[in-house]
C-alpha cells in the first residue's frame, strides 16, 4: 500500500479479523451512521454531567443531523479530474475556503431546522434556540450564504453565533456527505499533517485505536468532513514536533480523554483512547469534556483548533 492509499469508505477503524499490519492514512466517514453515532454517545455521557441540559440540546441537534443526510442522497460525485487535480498539487479536493457549494446543501439545512423546531416544550431544543431557528427561517438565501461563508472563513459575527450553530451544523452533513463520494485510492494525505486531507479543516479530536492488527494507532478526526486520517502520536498536531510533549487529565476522570499539550508551541489538541472506553465518539466525547479545556486553559496553553460547534455555539 503506498502512503495515501485507501482502502475503502466508513470502515471502523482497525480490522480485528487481521491483515495488511500497516495503518491505513485516511478513512472515509459513513453518513449513513456518523451523526446518529454521535447524538447516542452525547445522549450517554449526559446522564449526571453537570451540563446535562447542554449536551442534551447537542444530542438532538446531531440527530436533526442525521435526518439532514438523506436530503443530499442526490449530491453528485465529485468530479475525478478535479480531485487528481487537487491532490497532484498537494491541496484538499474539498478545500472548505475555495469550494463551490452546491445549492443542495440548504436543503440539508431545511430539514435540520424542521428537526430542531418540531422539538415539544419538555423535549431537548430551548425555547431560545427554537426562536433563533425562526428567525434564521426567515433570512433570504444571499443572507444565509454569506453566513455559510463567515462561518467557513472564520468571521461570524457574535450577533450572527446562534443562527451559525445551525448553519456549521448544517455544512458538517454536506461536507461529510461530499467527502465520502470521494475516490478514496486517489486520496493523499497533506504535507500538512494536522490538517484535514479531504477539505484542509482542522481536527475536533484525535482517536487512538484499540483493536485491530495496529492497536495504539492515532486518528484525528475532520472537524467538517468527518474524515479520519492517520497522524504520529507524541507529536504535535500544531507544529510537528515532538521533545516537549506531554499528557494532561482530570484526576479522577475515566482516563478515556486527555489533552496533549506541546511545550514548544503552548497548544493543546483532545486524544480519546479506545483502550479506556470503546465507545468514545471524537465529537461528543469533546463535547462532554470541555472542563479539560477549562483546565488546560487555566495552566496557559491555547487550543489546537475549537470545536465549531463550541465556536459559534
Amino acid at each position: 500500500m503506498r502512503q495515501g492509499e485507501v482502502t475503502g469508505t466508513g470502515k471502523w477503524i482497525g480490522n480485528p479479523q487481521g491483515g495488511v499490519t500497516a495503518p491505513e492514512p485516511l478513512i472515509l466517514p459513513d453518513p449513513r451512521t456518523r451523526f446518529a453515532a454521535t447524538s447516542a454517545r452525547l445522549r450517554a455521557l449526559c446522564e449526571g454531567h453537570p451540563m446535562q441540559g447542554w449536551l442534551r440540546f447537542m444530542a438532538a441537534v446531531a440527530q436533526a443531523q442525521q435526518d439532514a443526510v438523506a436530503s443530499l442522497d442526490s449530491l453528485p460525485t465529485p468530479d475525478l479530474g478535479s480531485v487528481r487535480q487537487a491532490v497532484d498539487a498537494r491541496l484538499p479536493p474539498l478545500a472548505a475556503d475555495g469550494h463551490s457549494r452546491d445549492l443542495r446543501w440548504r436543503e440539508a439545512l431545511a430539514v435540520l431546522l424542521d428537526r430542531c423546531a418540531e422539538a415539544s416544550p419538555g423535549e431537548a431544543i430551548p425555547a431560545e434556540a427554537r426562536a433563533v431557528v425562526r428567525s434564521l427561517r426567515s433570512r433570504d438565501a444571499v443572507a444565509v450564504e454569506r453566513l455559510a461563508d463567515d462561518f467557513l472563513s472564520g468571521g461570524v459575527e457574535p450577533a450572527d453565533a446562534g443562527a451559525a450553530l445551525y448553519v456549521a451544523a448544517a455544512l458538517q452533513v454536506y461536507f461529510t456527505a461530499l467527502a465520502a463520494r470521494l475516490p478514496a485510492a486517489e486520496l493523499r494525505l497533506l504535507p500538512e499533517r494536522g490538517l484535514c486531507p479531504c477539505c484542509g479543516s482542522t481536527p475536533v479530536a484525535g482517536v487512538v485505536t484499540a483493536s485491530g492488527p495496529t492497536p495504539g494507532t492515532r486518528y484525528l478526526h475532520c472537524s467538517l468532513c468527518s474524515t479520519a486520517w492517520n497522524h504520529v502520536r507524541a507529536m504535535c498536531v500544531t507544529c510537528g514536533k515532538s521533545g516537549r510533549v506531554e499528557l494532561i487529565g482530570i484526576e479522577g476522570d475515566t482516563e478515556a480523554v486527555k489533552a496533549e499539550a506541546c511545550g514548544d508551541c503552548q497548544t493543546y489538541a483532545k486524544m480519546l483512547y479506545q483502550a479506556q472506553d470503546t465507545n468514545v465518539d471524537p465529537v461528543a466525547d469533546d463535547l462532554a469534556s470541555l472542563g479539560l479545556d477549562m483546565l488546560v486553559a487555566e495552566a496557559g496553553w491555547r487550543r489546537h483548533a475549537p470545536n465549531p460547534l463550541v465556536l459559534v455555539g
